[in-house]
Protein backbone atom coordinates (compact mmCIF):
# COMPACT_ATOMS: atom_id res chain seq x y z
CA UNK A 1 0.00 0.00 0.00
CA UNK A 2 1.58 3.39 -1.04
CA UNK A 3 1.90 5.82 1.69
CA UNK A 4 -0.64 9.00 1.67
CA UNK A 5 1.34 12.31 0.12
CA UNK A 6 1.56 14.40 3.28
CA UNK A 7 3.68 17.03 1.51
CA UNK A 8 1.12 19.53 1.97
CA UNK A 9 0.77 18.67 5.77
CA UNK A 10 2.72 21.95 7.10
CA UNK A 11 -0.43 23.97 7.69
CA UNK A 12 -1.37 23.43 11.32
CA UNK A 13 0.57 20.42 11.81
CA UNK A 14 1.65 19.21 15.17
CA UNK A 15 5.86 20.32 15.26
CA UNK A 16 5.11 23.72 13.66
CA UNK A 17 2.31 24.74 16.36
CA UNK A 18 4.32 23.29 18.89
CA UNK A 19 7.35 25.48 17.99
CA UNK A 20 5.33 28.59 17.42
CA UNK A 21 5.07 28.31 21.26
CA UNK A 22 8.25 26.70 22.50
CA UNK A 23 10.83 26.93 19.15
CA UNK A 24 12.79 30.23 20.72
CA UNK A 25 16.05 29.55 21.84
CA UNK A 26 15.17 31.67 25.21
CA UNK A 27 12.01 29.56 26.05
CA UNK A 28 13.39 26.33 25.57
CA UNK A 29 16.57 27.03 27.84
CA UNK A 30 13.64 28.83 30.52
CA UNK A 31 11.78 25.49 30.30
CA UNK A 32 15.21 22.93 31.17
CA UNK A 33 16.19 25.44 33.88
CA UNK A 34 12.54 24.77 35.29
CA UNK A 35 13.20 20.90 34.20
CA UNK A 36 16.02 21.29 36.77
CA UNK A 37 14.20 22.82 39.66
CA UNK A 38 14.92 26.55 38.96
CA UNK A 39 11.53 28.76 39.76
CA UNK A 40 12.24 32.18 40.60
CA UNK A 41 12.85 35.01 38.57
CA UNK A 42 16.19 35.94 39.77
CA UNK A 43 17.88 32.37 39.60
CA UNK A 44 16.12 32.26 36.20
CA UNK A 45 18.65 35.52 35.19
CA UNK A 46 21.41 34.80 36.87
CA UNK A 47 21.42 31.39 35.35
CA UNK A 48 20.67 32.04 31.84
CA UNK A 49 22.44 36.06 31.43
CA UNK A 50 19.31 36.64 29.51
CA UNK A 51 18.28 40.29 29.67
CA UNK A 52 15.46 41.03 31.91
CA UNK A 53 13.33 42.33 29.67
CA UNK A 54 12.98 38.97 27.44
CA UNK A 55 13.00 36.50 30.50
CA UNK A 56 9.75 38.93 31.61
CA UNK A 57 8.23 38.44 28.35
CA UNK A 58 8.86 34.56 28.12
CA UNK A 59 8.11 33.69 31.09
CA UNK A 60 4.02 35.39 30.95
CA UNK A 61 3.98 33.73 27.18
CA UNK A 62 5.00 30.18 29.39
CA UNK A 63 2.04 31.25 32.01
CA UNK A 64 -0.23 32.11 29.06
CA UNK A 65 0.57 28.95 27.47
CA UNK A 66 -0.15 27.04 30.55
CA UNK A 67 3.25 25.48 30.70
CA UNK A 68 4.17 27.16 33.60
CA UNK A 69 2.14 28.81 36.60
CA UNK A 70 2.74 32.01 38.96
CA UNK A 71 2.77 31.48 42.42
CA UNK A 72 3.50 34.16 44.98
CA UNK A 73 5.74 32.79 47.57
CA UNK A 74 5.98 36.28 49.61
CA UNK A 75 3.68 38.77 50.27
CA UNK A 76 5.57 41.91 51.64
CA UNK A 77 7.34 42.41 49.17
CA UNK A 78 4.75 40.57 46.19
CA UNK A 79 7.09 38.35 45.02
CA UNK A 80 6.24 34.72 42.57
CA UNK A 81 7.83 31.74 41.28
CA UNK A 82 7.27 29.92 38.39
CA UNK A 83 6.33 26.21 38.59
CA UNK A 84 5.98 23.85 35.80
CA UNK A 85 2.22 22.55 35.19
CA UNK A 86 1.59 18.69 33.61
CA UNK A 87 1.61 20.23 30.39
CA UNK A 88 5.36 21.87 30.95
CA UNK A 89 6.41 18.54 31.95
CA UNK A 90 5.28 16.81 29.44
CA UNK A 91 7.92 18.64 27.68
CA UNK A 92 10.84 17.00 29.20
CA UNK A 93 11.11 14.51 26.92
CA UNK A 94 11.98 17.09 24.10
CA UNK A 95 14.78 18.51 26.31
CA UNK A 96 16.01 15.40 27.03
CA UNK A 97 16.45 14.50 23.22
CA UNK A 98 17.77 17.81 22.39
CA UNK A 99 20.29 17.74 25.46
CA UNK A 100 21.41 13.94 23.94
CA UNK A 101 21.44 15.06 20.33
CA UNK A 102 23.79 18.35 21.30
CA UNK A 103 26.18 15.45 23.59
CA UNK A 104 26.48 13.59 20.47
CA UNK A 105 27.14 15.61 17.74
CA UNK A 106 28.20 18.98 19.58
CA UNK A 107 30.00 17.44 22.20
CA UNK A 108 31.92 19.44 24.94
CA UNK A 109 35.99 17.99 24.95
CA UNK A 110 35.64 17.87 28.98
CA UNK A 111 32.28 15.38 27.99
CA UNK A 112 28.71 16.31 28.65
CA UNK A 113 27.79 19.42 30.93
CA UNK A 114 24.90 17.62 32.73
CA UNK A 115 23.99 13.73 33.47
CA UNK A 116 21.03 12.36 34.07
CA UNK A 117 20.66 10.16 36.85
CA UNK A 118 17.77 7.11 36.73
CA UNK A 119 16.21 7.18 40.48
CA UNK A 120 14.69 3.61 40.03
CA UNK A 121 18.15 1.86 39.00
CA UNK A 122 20.64 4.35 40.06
CA UNK A 123 22.24 4.69 36.95
CA UNK A 124 22.78 7.30 34.69
CA UNK A 125 20.37 7.33 31.77
CA UNK A 126 21.13 7.01 27.58
CA UNK A 127 17.43 8.48 26.75
CA UNK A 128 15.68 7.22 23.82
CA UNK A 129 12.62 7.08 22.21
CA UNK A 130 10.93 3.93 22.39
CA UNK A 131 7.51 2.63 20.97
CA UNK A 132 5.32 2.16 24.04
CA UNK A 133 3.64 -1.17 22.79
CA UNK A 134 6.98 -3.49 21.62
CA UNK A 135 9.73 -1.13 23.63
CA UNK A 136 11.78 -1.18 20.20
CA UNK A 137 13.39 2.22 19.69
CA UNK A 138 11.75 4.61 17.37
CA UNK A 139 14.41 5.64 14.33
CA UNK A 140 13.50 7.89 10.62
CA UNK A 141 14.18 4.11 9.52
CA UNK A 142 11.67 2.10 11.24
CA UNK A 143 8.17 4.67 10.83
CA UNK A 144 6.22 5.97 8.32
CA UNK A 145 4.02 8.94 8.56
CA UNK A 146 0.37 8.58 7.53
CA UNK A 147 -2.85 10.21 7.60
CA UNK A 148 -4.08 11.10 11.16
CA UNK A 149 -7.76 11.60 11.97
CA UNK A 150 -6.58 15.94 12.16
CA UNK A 151 -5.05 15.15 8.20
CA UNK A 152 -6.82 17.37 5.75
CA UNK A 153 -6.96 16.55 2.64
CA UNK A 154 -5.04 18.32 -0.34
CA UNK A 155 -6.50 21.97 -1.14
CA UNK A 156 -8.44 22.06 -4.18
CA UNK A 157 -7.22 24.76 -6.78
CA UNK A 158 -10.05 26.76 -7.63
CA UNK A 159 -11.68 27.41 -10.77
CA UNK A 160 -9.99 30.66 -12.34
CA UNK A 161 -13.07 32.97 -13.44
Amino acid sequence: MAAADLSHRFAGESVGRALELVGERWTLLILREAFFGVQRFGQFARNLTIPRPTLSSRLRMLVDAGLLERVPYSQDPERHEYRLTETGRELFAAVVVLMRWGDEHLPDPDGPPIMLRHHTCGEFVDPRLVCSRCGEEITTRNVTPEAGPGFRDKPTASASP
